[in-house]
């Protein structure tokens, strides 16, 4: 049975992981399916949005502790595991597709990390998430990462010091997910999103979402210098004044993605 599944409609892909029974634990074996499958997902000139799903009771419960126990393993067999997965994490950013994580259950953990890394996150109202390696000895040292530059601070060392769950209303509210739905909205609502996204320049979206993380990091001046640069370049853009244009005459404007 393959860890992930990868279904492309129109636009959009959709990533679902497939270990149900390990409660889609991240796996070595399911990183580097999702690996391979994000590096084909960013050669493919379709695809505008990426959506990542999780089969069964819950989206993913972080890694796999049976790769993680055992007197016969060095440092290095750890090293291995943990690039893999921060360089899968890395990955999400990298890729110019918008990656949005629809959540159900649990994210615990790397699965936690896993919805932080996303560009977007959508919840149903029953979901859950928490970094509670703190309680088993084992620091949630790579979830630290994205949550602590999505959250803030304060709140990533909360949820990381005392590894308590923390709901999809309070997920929401710390800016951890950006929205929360009943679960018989969550999918379709992740579809209407995927959708309304899609709709636009696949050129501005790529261009949006690289500028975005390279100005993050930067202090004001830094990212205001930069930030101007890319928009008057991307005023040059075929997309830029075809949409200008669309606007001005109240049409719909006909994308080259370009």
């Amino acid at each position: 049975m393959k860890h992930i599944i990868f279904e492309k409609k129109d636009y959009i892909g959709w990533i679902t992981l497939n270990s149900p029974k390990q409660r889609n634990a991240l796996s070595l074996g399911l990183m580097n399916e999702m690996q391979e499958q994000l590096n084909k997902i960013s050669k493919d000139k379709e695809i505008k949005v990426v959506v990542i799903k999780g089969n069964g009771s819950d989206f993913c419960t972080g890694h796999n502790l049976k790769e993680l126990v055992g007197k016969d393993y060095d440092i290095n067999h750890f090293r291995k595991i943990f690039s893999v997965c921060s360089d899968m994490m890395q990955t999400l950013h990298k890729i110019h597709q918008i990656v949005i994580a629809q959540v159900h259950g649990i994210a615990m953990a790397a699965g936690c990390q896993l919805v932080a890394a996303c560009d977007l996150a959508i919840a149903d109202t029953n979901a859950k998430f928490s970094t509670p390696g703190v309680k088993i000895g084992l620091f949630c040292s790579t979830p630290m990462v994205p949550l602590s530059r999505l959250i803030g601070r304060r709140r990533a060392l909360e949820m990381l010091l005392t590894g308590r769950f923390v709901s999809a209303k309070e997920a929401e509210k710390i800016g951890l997910i950006n929205k929360v739905v009943p679960p018989e909205k969550l999918a379709d609502e992740t579809k209407k999103w995927a959708e309304e996204i899609a709709q636009y320049s696949k050129h501005t979206l790529k261009l949006g979402k690289k500028a975005f993380y390279s100005q993050i990091d930067m202090d004001e001046k830094s990212a205001y210098n930069y930030a101007k640069e890319v928009i008057s370049k991307n005023c040059l853009d075929h997309d830029a004044q075809e949409g200008m244009k669309a606007f001005l005459e109240k049409r719909k404007p006909k994308w080259k993605h370009r």
